[in-house]
């Protein structure tokens, strides 16, 4: 059995990053060195007083310490690691875009009126939920040891708990939706015979490149290159379009 020290170092790059940020985060809070309204997302003040950084930090507070920020927490450990070491697998900048373009989702959202939110995190960390579960749909999950059920209608089974528990179902319908649109975009468009209008950026495959983080394709290195995809489907989830049939 690994110390938790192995077991944190052997966490991809992305995930490990995001988790860690949330973590710090909740506990600068706690400590009394952090006021989450400095760090939420207003968008007058962003506009108004150039806030810039609201656009950022909101999307690493996920609550005080609970029962429900430790499990999105372990969220993070379990859907996201496993995204990132299996179909995102030597691929750090198609995972860190797909965060990205989620994060900017999130954000047009939240802009309308009845979808606004302080913090995105919790709707961040859902959508990597709904992109597991399409990824990985016959696996069995567990609830509690109540209630067993294929992984493909996890989001589905979390949103309603939430609601049974009195918590709004908002957060997890915004991330569902944010990664339905990242998954439509991506798989379900181009193997309907449409363009994949989503690639990874150039710019973000040398920037990961020169930073050295994860571990890169050859192609990330060779200037000019883009690394290999499928022409059937997206960006993600290459080969698997079987999941269209769940």
């Amino acid at each position: 059995m690994s110390t938790p020290g192995e077991f944190y170092n052997s966490l991809p790059p992305v995930t490990k990053a995001y988790g860690t940020l949330c973590l710090l985060t909740t506990a600068a809070y706690h400590l009394g060195l952090l006021n989450p309204l400095y760090i939420a997302l207003h968008y007058p003040l962003v506009f108004s007083h150039f806030q810039i950084w609201r656009l950022v930090t909101n999307f690493f507070f996920l609550g005080k310490f609970s029962i429900n920020f430790g499990i999105r927490l372990l969220m993070i450990a379990r859907y996201g690691v496993q995204l990132e070491n299996g179909p995102f697998d030597k691929r750090t900048a198609d995972f860190l875009w797909m965060m990205l373009f989620g994060a900017f989702s999130l954000l047009v959202l939240s802009a309308i009126p009845w979808l606004s939110s302080l913090f995105l995190g919790v709707p961040l960390v859902f959508m990597l939920l709904y992109l597991w579960s399409r990824e990985f749909p016959n696996a069995q999950i567990n609830i509690y040891g109540l209630v067993t059920l294929k992984a493909f209608y996890l989001p589905w089974a979390m949103l309603v708990l939430d609601v049974l528990f009195g918590a709004s179902p908002l957060p997890d319908l915004m991330g569902i939706i944010a990664g339905h649109l990242y998954y439509f975009l991506t798989v379900i468009h181009p193997l309907a015979g449409g363009r994949n209008i989503l690639k990874t950026p150039m710019w973000l495959y040398r920037l990961v490149a020169r930073w050295g983080i994860g571990r890169q394709q050859e192609a990330y290195t060779r200037p000019g290159s883009r690394p290999e995809t499928s022409s059937t489907s997206g960006v993600a989830f290459r080969g698997r379009s079987y999941r269209l049939n769940q």
